[in-house]
């Protein structure tokens, strides 16, 4: 029997955190080459530390990368260290242990493995194969108008209006910060917030009451009218000071954030990152496919929470498996889901799930902080997968 009453916590991390620094790095990477080859290859993984900025990992790519030579084409390589430093620059380091016009730039980045393309790349007698084996999950839950899990949407807002009040001016915050909500939830669903906690990095010689009177108002403003209430316990920067922070507080690198961005820890994660890959790599394609499906499930009312998991095997097209659980919530079988899903999306394979939801294009940057899901669907393809474009053929079903 599931329970009805418990508590929950979900975290984020500013688009300033290390680990989230990378992330962007990485997925401008990623931008950079679909803008010039719709159909390259990228695994870009970047390390940031005190004043500097690393790039490990394969590439391929038409006008980016020359495969004769082994080698970038004439300028690109400036143009990639241009880049990493905007991505920084627009994050707004420039402090003395991180400063975007002054860290030391490594890229050793390299030309993909050969092994791997004969395995994947289509030909004219097999379909595209998956970049690689793995497990990948899908969420929805209708407790946000966004079909997200609250704690996480509360988590990812408090930092993304903080991240707003600091590039607008006039306040003591930097880019580095932590979120983390805590709901108690009554009969499956929430209802008020017993524990807040925020952590943000600040001007020199600023005090822990400061700190408060910028960030109390926006988790006020945040969170739903009554959630906070006399028994809410804050926390805003326990420690007492946190003036260094960042790639010079601590090391980053790409995909150490995997539940901050899916579901705050709400559904199982199949341990794959997304930033720095290109959408042929099922760790990030599937999974967006995943929550396309899960989303329009839970918009067309077929059940209030489900969970959807696929499974690829490295140079197969077709998935390995697919499973649905709705949580005792549904009003259809399961199976008539497991069942007729895939179909929705064209089988499910890795080309079918690129061109349905158009994913070879550079809209990667802008995924790769406040999360890759509950967010609007833009005019250029970005965060396609958040579309609800199946629910009038998924009530037919029922």
């Amino acid at each position: 029997m599931s329970r009805t009453a418990f508590h929950f916590t979900s975290e984020s991390v500013s688009e300033g955190h290390p680990d989230k620094v990378a992330d962007q790095i990485s997925d401008a990477v990623v931008d950079f080459f679909l803008a010039r080859d719709p159909e390259a290859r990228v695994a870009c993984e970047t390390l940031t530390t005190t004043n500097r900025v690393v790039l490990a990992g394969e590439i391929r790519g038409k006008g980016v990368w020359n495969s004769q030579t082994d080698d970038w084409e004439p300028g690109v390589a400036d143009q990639i260290e241009a880049l990493a430093r905007r991505v920084v620059r627009d994050i707004g380091y420039q402090q003395d242990g991180f400063h975007w016009e002054t860290f030391d730039f490594a890229n050793h980045l390299h030309g993909q493995s050969a092994d791997i393309a004969v395995g994947v790349d289509a030909t004219e007698t097999k379909d595209e194969g998956a970049g690689d084996q793995g497990i990948m999950f899908g969420y929805a839950s209708n407790e946000t108008p966004e079909l997200m899990p609250a704690t996480l949407a509360y988590s990812h807002e408090i930092l993304k209006r903080l991240a707003a009040l600091r590039h607008d001016g006039g306040t003591i915050l930097e880019p580095d910060a932590k979120s983390q909500v805590t709901l108690f939830y009554q009969d499956g669903k929430p209802v008020r917030a017993t524990s807040i906690v925020v952590s943000t990095q600040h001007a020199a010689g600023k005090t822990q009451a400061e700190v408060a009177a910028v960030v109390r108002p926006v988790v006020e403003a945040v969170l739903p009218a009554g959630f906070i209430t006399n028994e809410t316990v804050w926390h805003i920067n326990p420690t007492g000071v946190f003036e260094i922070g960042g790639p010079d507080g601590d090391t980053g690198l790409t995909g150490r954030k995997i539940i901050v961005d899916t579901y705050g820890g709400a559904a199982p994660h199949g341990g794959g990152a997304f930033s720095g890959k290109d959408p042929t790599k099922v760790d990030r394609s599937a999974a967006y496919a995943a929550r396309y499906l899960a989303k329009n499930v839970v918009a067309a009312g077929l059940a209030d929470r489900c969970t959807i998991q696929l499974s690829y095997a490295i140079g197969v097209a077709q998935p390995q498996s697919v499973h649905v659980d709705l949580h005792g919530t549904g009003k259809i079988d399961e199976a008539v889901l497991e069942r007729e899903l895939p179909a929705l999306i064209g089988g499910a394979t890795p080309r079918a799930i690129r061109e349905h939801l158009g994913l070879n294009k550079p809209i990667y940057e802008r995924t790769a902080a406040y999360g890759h899901f509950g967010r609007t669907p833009e005019a250029d393809g970005g965060f396609s997968w958040e579309k609800t474009d199946l629910v009038d053929r998924l009530k037919a079903l029922a």
